[in-house]
């Protein structure tokens, strides 16, 4: 499929038909970034994405799993810092 770049004010845009739109899941905000003189276009992640999918997934697979740090952990620098 072919389009043209098409001027927008000072700028350039091209007009992406909504078929190839929903088939990338392109919504919003894009990114945009140039890969071996390529052009590429990607929905842009939301930060920490998945992250509560990973972290369930890691309990299931590890039940016994503390989520937090020992109380004890201590650092060779804990006699140098003041609390």
């Amino acid at each position: 499929m072919t389009a043209e770049i098409v001027r927008i004010g000072n700028s350039h845009g091209v007009r992406i038909p909504k078929a190839i739109r929903e088939q990338a899941g392109l919504t919003g905000t894009v990114t945009l970034t140039v890969t071996g003189g390529a052009l590429v276009i990607r929905p842009k992640r939301k930060p920490r994405e998945g992250w509560a999918k990973q972290l369930r997934q890691a309990l299931k697979d590890n039940p016994e799993q503390e989520l937090l740090l020992p109380d004890d952990m201590g650092t060779a620098y804990d006699e140098e810092w003041t609390w």
